[in-house]
């Protein structure tokens, strides 16, 4: 009899423990989402609430992966000039290493139309070699995630505010406001020759 008392305690004890961390997990859950959708409410009645944005990372097709409008935009140049100037470019086969001779061929090819555009032969280095990537792996070029806010008012969204560009987006990424399913806006990029500003998000047009 003892023993199933024991037997029953210990089950009561167990469904016990078990619910704690249950409602432990839960409560860190909720207090992990109300850190990561920070709402910033200044009394003002507008409500900043975090946007979230998605992709933004897509190509061409002509340019089977490639960064080609950012890599174009770091020397500055049209895109246009840039895919002439690769498409006298012969690529090594997918995962093998070009030899040599066919690296300062290649080279040759590029500089013949780029130079022209005051394009040196260092600065097609740094910029290749930076928005270098590895599509067989599924690694992207170097990117940093914009941030901005949608400013709620009234229940509806009147307008977004950019807190950060980020850079590396080659198309327009989609967005998503929490609580505002179906939220929509036309995400403008702007390009240039600076790393860290090449491809990163201007402005977000409420549609």
């Amino acid at each position: 009899m003892k023993q199933a008392q024991r037997s029953g305690s210990g089950y009561r004890v167990s469904i016990v423990v078990t619910g704690a961390l249950v409602f432990i997990l839960c409560v860190g859950f909720w207090l992990w989402r109300t850190d990561r959708i920070r709402v910033i409410d200044d009394g003002s009645g507008t409500l900043r609430v975090p946007v979230t944005f998605s992709g933004g990372h897509e190509t061409h097709p002509v340019d089977h992966g490639r960064p080609v409008i950012l890599i174009a935009a770091a020397l500055g140049v049209p895109a246009e000039v840039f895919r002439e100037a690769f498409s006298r470019v012969q690529p090594a086969p997918g995962g093998t290493v070009p030899g040599q001779h066919r690296v300062q061929q290649n080279k040759e090819k590029l500089m013949a139309v780029l130079g022209p555009h005051g394009i040196s032969n260092e600065r097609l280095d740094t910029v290749s070699n930076y928005y270098r990537y590895n599509p067989q792996w599924g690694r992207l070029w170097p990117t940093d995630d914009a941030k901005a806010y949608a400013l709620v008012r009234d229940g509806r969204i009147t307008g977004f505010e950019i807190v950060a560009g980020g850079s590396g987006y080659s198309t327009s990424p989609a967005i998503q406001v929490p609580g505002f399913d179906g939220s929509s806006g036309d995400v403008q990029l702007s390009f240039g020759q600076q790393f860290d500003r090449n491809g990163s998000v201007s402005g977000i047009r409420l549609q």
